[in-house]
């Protein structure tokens, strides 16, 4: 029997970070907790935690969490892992099987070995020593301008939220490289009209 999906406590930041110390894998808390990062203080309540991985170097980083099951998460439920539902989404969420509840969610990435991959657009790259920054306490974190990218597809409240406490925070190439992304992505998305 599959897990309940609401059924989430999700770790904090820094728990994910202590637990994934000294892995050399590229990874990178993203979502709303990334902006909080970048903000360096709490703007929001979090219903949960995701972090973002290259795809083909999750095993790596699920290997740090014996205590927990993965799902692949899509389309209103979740999967066991298997090759055809790795395919088919890029959410794999954590199942601590001790607390049962849902700890965080792992974005698997497509990527060409340095790089990040957009996988909304492949035109879109960064490497991921620009993608991936770091909080004075040394977690790792999305660029705001990428995470704000992504937050742009569904528009939610939340998401506007995001995006009006970050977007006077960003720098003018940030907000270029923001702009230009959702030119591609998103050309007729409001939030253009903002970061010209």
């Amino acid at each position: 029997m599959a897990p309940h999906l609401d059924a989430w406590d999700p770790w904090l930041p820094q728990v994910i970070a202590e637990r994934l110390a000294g892995l050399d894998v590229p990874w990178g808390v993203a979502g709303g907790w990334a902006l909080d990062l970048f903000h360096g203080r709490r703007t929001r309540h979090h219903g949960d935690t995701e972090i973002a991985v290259p795809a083909d170097r999750f095993a790596e980083v699920a290997a740090r969490f014996p205590d927990c099951d993965f799902h692949v998460a899509g389309g209103g439920q979740v999967a066991p892992l298997s090759p055809e539902s790795l395919r088919a989404h890029h959410q794999t969420w954590a199942w601590q099987r001790g607390a049962a509840v849902w700890r965080f969610d792992v974005f698997r990435e497509p990527h060409d070995g340095d790089t990040w991959i957009c996988r909304r657009d492949p035109r879109l790259r960064r490497p991921y020593a620009e993608l991936i920054r770091h909080d004075p306490g040394g977690i790792p974190y999305l660029c705001p301008e990428v995470v704000l990218l992504f937050k742009a597809k569904a528009e939610r409240d939340k998401d506007r939220v995001d995006f009006d406490a970050t977007v006077p925070l960003l720098s003018s190439d940030e907000r270029r490289w923001l702009d230009a992304a959702l030119a591609l992505v998103h050309p007729d998305h409001p939030w253009r009209d903002r970061l010209r």
